[in-house]
């Protein structure tokens, strides 16, 4: 039970100890719940639920019903069509302890419930309007219990709405939830089974805030700069309200601090104003601007570093103190968007510098609504490593938690947020439905306009859009285009830029707008994205060759907002999420045309499993290294093919940057459930190789093969030059000779260019080998630090991979030295993985691989973890593993040292780590992952004598000891050691 003592200003949530019960089998009205006859326990039919979340999450956590996201379980839940209303009709009860003194006043906060709620406490009821996207904000002062004791019981019904589902399925099912403002992939889509409960329940956080008199509401902050970015200003406005019956002499203050190395806080800014609030009334106030010179500035993923100020206001009354407080996280930073006459595709400026946009669309966490701090910090944090800029949150989920924003913020990734709007719901799907859009267009204005208040204040935030694949209604595009209008200042850039003096002079103060700062877009293939006028050319959404993304013709616009392709996770997740009738793996059929048919078994069905060949279009691209033998192989060999495709497509776009590209979204970066497609990593959070393509093709500075041209090129999208830089183009046979090998030197890469480098020879000299391998190199002449590493496996044109197979039986010996750093749950490795095959040629002077700059997690400070030493306790532990290989370890400095044996010469092909969890109560069969786990870099390569380093960073769960697993194409059994 939250508590909350006397005279205590703040806010407290209310995310534990909640109980709910299906309505129907509580006989009790929300009058006796909260006076007379409160649960005193999950007792049926009372049961422990999750808040925030939703109904199906309480059942799924209670076993009530099981795991929609295995096997197909979820065909055997009642959808709410079947069911009707009030079978997901649940009432929510907790209780919480807050006694106030006279002037104290309380509210309660819902920050969303999903879709409509009446409300008690303490015999007091309350209904809330409808809508899944606004916050609710009751007064509770008068209704506390005098002994602080406060019963709170909450009653959430389902979408007026829920629609049912066509036998066939379809994107939104029969389209009825397009009348709701909620979410609309509830009723199934192409990617996902329908959420049998349609997200009912109270999804996002509810708390209780202690105030004085006055309490502060929406605060909004805006950032105007001038003098090429040395002069910045912070416009900060805010409302008040003095629910006293007195006139409120107030002291409002607003202070600005930065942090500065080892958690010291510089305040930057400190102003204090005075403000008269008349009794019982709510004001507006805006502060005069805070003059900063040269900030530190918020730049995206890629472009520098993510400065984040604090911003706290607050206000102190005359004759009672502090009265209320509020804090925020801000960073300076200007965003400029318009259409390129170029290339016809949409352009975004940060701060000045053209960013070239590579980012993905981003549905939800978590289906059932399970969100929380930690997951949204993985998820986001997954994004920066793959070094996407941009995060699409699509029109038919959700707008997105100011916790999934924050991360955004920390880690650099600028978000584009739909409304709630689809094509295939809102007008234009099959059949034709909802075409004037939800049914009470005033209540989608005002949560839109809650949800813009909610959010504004991220530098994340990039843009809003009105809808996916479709604009809203008339009415509501035209009041969304004049509440989101620009204000001037962020209108008029270049040469007719206001000044200061005419931005104090002529015009409101900017944060006096709803928002003013970022474009609005009536929908996602409007203005500038797709064709710009609304037809579909977004897509396509299947498996590609992977030279077609290189080609001429391949897309025709300059910003696709969606391009989506195959998913398929390791075989570790199909065996947790699936029965054993899952682990079958497609049949391989041929066809007449000479294309191949994949036939996959019900349940990859529906999980909605996108095939690897489009027959008539693409080869099956599973094929070429031979046709899988059982689960382990195809998800092996996918994972090569997840590899390419993705590295494919974002170097494909890179290569025609600014001359035909400004930018591309992928579908999609991840499952909100255990689908199998387009994803980079799974809904349990374990990596695809996919992940580490895209991770490699979109780094800001790359270096690339044109697998359509075989011309040799270098990226740089960063607005540095690069001088004095060479490239290394190494070629490497299955027998571990070196046949090619050419230095490109002296070279300086421009800003924001393609450079086309020199065509690589190999395939066209004489007897080149059927199948190869490829490594660049892009590196600092001066001291041989690396930029960029590529590595490419490859064949001659009309070939295959076959020869991979027998590839698999090469025995390459390496050395693995790892250093292990914990601070309580969380660990960090540094591991050294080196090729000793033979010794590094004495010409490649950049085998060691000492990269320029390092990828950092930001998670923690190595250098304040304590070192693992290899003590006898942790020897006798590493005896208890099994050995698959010959492997010896030794303490130096509190290093470990292991060597793998192996008596042949060649590539070690596709090596990855995983970490593993070692418990006594281990089951057989069990999937003993740790995850979520951060790698610097997997699924990689090295060339015999060439060594890499790979950081490591994961938490572990009590109780458990981390093992770290390394396997590989020829390394068929997991080599182990204990961390």
């Amino acid at each position: 039970m939250a508590e909350i003592a006397m005279a205590e200003i703040g806010k407290t949530v209310l995310d534990s100890g909640w109980l709910a019960a299906r309505s129907t089998e509580v006989e009790l009205t929300g009058l006796q719940l909260t006076t007379t006859h409160p649960p005193d326990g999950p007792t049926s039919p009372w049961m422990e639920a999750v808040v925030p979340g939703t109904v199906l999450a309480t059942l799924v956590k209670n076993k009530v019903v099981a795991d929609p996201f295995y096997g197909m379980e979820n065909e055997m839940i009642i959808d709410i069509a079947d069911s009707g209303r009030e079978y997901y009709t649940f009432w929510f009860f907790t209780k919480f302890q807050c006694k106030l003194s006279g002037t104290q006043h309380l509210d309660l906060h819902f920050r969303a419930i999903n879709y409509s709620a009446e409300v008690y406490l303490n015999g007091h009821k309350k209904v809330l309007p409808k809508g899944m996207f606004q916050r609710h904000s009751l007064e509770v002062t008068d209704v506390l219990s005098p002994d602080g004791a406060n019963l709170l019981a909450v009653l959430v019904h389902p979408p007026d709405h829920p629609g049912s589902i066509p036998p066939q399925g379809g994107q939104g099912g029969d389209h009825e939830i397009g009348k709701d403002v909620a979410t609309q992939y509830v009723e199934g889509w192409d990617w996902i089974a329908p959420v049998r409960d349609r997200n009912t329940g109270i999804w996002d956080e509810v708390s209780i805030s202690l105030t004085g008199p006055v309490k502060i509401i929406d605060p909004h902050l805006v950032s105007s700069f001038f003098d090429d970015y040395t002069r910045a200003y912070l416009h900060a406005a805010t409302e008040l309200e003095n629910r006293s019956a007195w006139v409120a002499e107030c002291s409002l203050n607003i202070q600005v601090t930065t942090e500065l190395e080892g958690s010291v806080c510089l305040v930057e800014h400190l102003q204090t104003q005075h403000v008269s609030i008349p009794p019982r009334a709510r004001i507006k106030f805006t502060f005069p601007q805070l003059l900063f010179y040269k900030p530190n500035l918020w730049w995206p993923n890629g472009m520098g570093k993510q400065s984040l100020y604090n911003v706290s206001i607050t206000i102190d009354v005359k004759g009672y103190g502090e009265s209320d407080s509020w804090g925020h996280m801000f960073g300076f930073r200007k965003i400029e968007s318009h259409i390129d006459s170029a290339t016809g595709g949409r352009l975004f400026k940060v701060n000045g510098q053209l960013i070239f946009i590579r980012g993905g669309n981003w549905i939800l966490s978590d289906c059932l609504l399970r969100l929380s701090k930690e997951r949204y910090k993985t998820d986001i944090k997954f994004h920066a490593d793959m070094n996407l800029n941009m995060i699409r949150c699509w029109g038919g989920g959700l707008a997105e938690r100011p916790e999934f924003y924050h991360y955004c913020d920390v880690y650099g990734l600028l978000v584009w947020q739909d409304f709630w709007i689809t094509g295939d719901v809102d007008g234009r799907g099959i059949p034709v439905s909802n075409p004037n859009g939800p049914l009470d267009h005033d209540l989608f204005l005002l949560c839109a306009r809650d949800t813009v208040k909610l959010l504004r204040n991220h530098p994340s935030l990039t843009l809003w859009v009105g809808g996916n694949e479709q604009v809203p209604p008339e009415d509501i595009n035209t009041a969304l285009k004049n509440d989101l209008k620009l204000h001037p200042f962020f209108e008029n850039q270049g040469e007719n830029a206001l000044t200061m003096e005419e931005l104090s002079t002529e015009f409101n103060d900017p944060s006096q707008y709803l928002d003013g700062t970022r474009v609005y877009i009536q929908g996602s293939m409007w203005d500038g994205f797709a064709n710009g006028k609304g037809d579909f050319t977004d897509g396509p959404y299947e498996i590609q060759n992977p030279e077609d993304f290189f080609k001429d013709d391949y897309y025709e616009y300059g910003f696709n907002p969606e391009v989506g392709s195959v998913g398929m996770p390791v075989a570790a997740t199909i065996r947790a999420t699936m029965p054993p009738e899952g682990w079958q793996i497609p049949l391989f059929k041929k066809l007449p045309n000479g294309f191949t048919e994949e036939v996959p078994n019900p349940i990859w069905e529906y999980h909605k499993y996108i095939p690897y060949s489009k027959p008539g279009k693409v080869h099956d691209q599973i094929e070429p290294y031979g046709i899988p033998k059982d689960l382990d192989d195809f998800c092996l060999k996918a994972q090569l093919v997840n590899y390419i495709q993705y590295r494919a497509l974002l170097e494909g776009w890179a290569s025609r940057m600014w001359s035909k590209y400004t930018g591309v979204l992928i579908w999609k970066t991840q499952n909100p459930w255990s689908g199998l497609r387009g994803q980079f990593y799974d809904h349990l959070l374990d990596q695809t190789a996919g992940f580490y393509g895209c991770r490699c093709a979109a780094e800001p500075i790359h270096i690339q093969l044109n697998i359509a041209t075989f011309f040799i090129e270098a990226v740089n999208t960063t607005s540095e030059e690069l001088q004095n830089v060479a490239i290394e183009a190494s070629v490497w046979d299955l027998e571990g000779a070196c046949p090619y090998y050419e230095v490109f030197d002296k070279l300086s890469l421009p800003p924001k260019k393609v450079v086309s480098i020199s065509e690589l020879k190999y395939p066209k000299s004489k007897n080149p080998k059927p199948v190869y391998f490829l490594l660049l190199k892009l590196y600092h002449v001066s001291n041989y630090s690396i930029i960029s590493r590529n590595f490419y496996w490859l064949h001659l044109p009309g070939g295959d991979y076959k020869l991979l197979e027998p590839y698999r039986n090469k025995e390459i010996p390496l050395k693995v030295t790892t250093k292990t750093f914990f601070r309580g749950s969380s660990y960090e490795i540094e591991v050294n993985v080196q090729n000793k095959s033979q010794k590094p040629d004495p010409k490649i002077l950049t085998y060691k691989n000492n990269y320029a700059s390092r990828y950092d997690d930001g998670d923690f400070d190595m250098a304040s973890l304590e070192p693992i030493h290899d003590e006898a306790e942790e020897k006798q532990r590493a005896g208890l593993v099994q050995r698959l290989c010959r492997q010896f370890s030794r303490e130096t400095d509190g290093l470990k040292v292991a060597e793998i044996d192996g008596y042949d010469v060649g590539v070690a092909f596709f090596l990855n780590f995983s970490i593993l969890s070692s418990k006594p109560d281990n089951k057989e069969g069990e999937d003993t992952r740790i995850l979520p786990v951060h790698y610097s870099d997997n699924y990689f390569s090295l060339v015999p004598g060439e060594e890499i380093s790979v950081k490591i960073s994961f938490q572990v769960p009590q109780g458990v000891s981390p093992i770290l697993a390394l396997k590989g194409w020829n390394y068929h059994h997991e080599w182990h050691t204990v961390v």
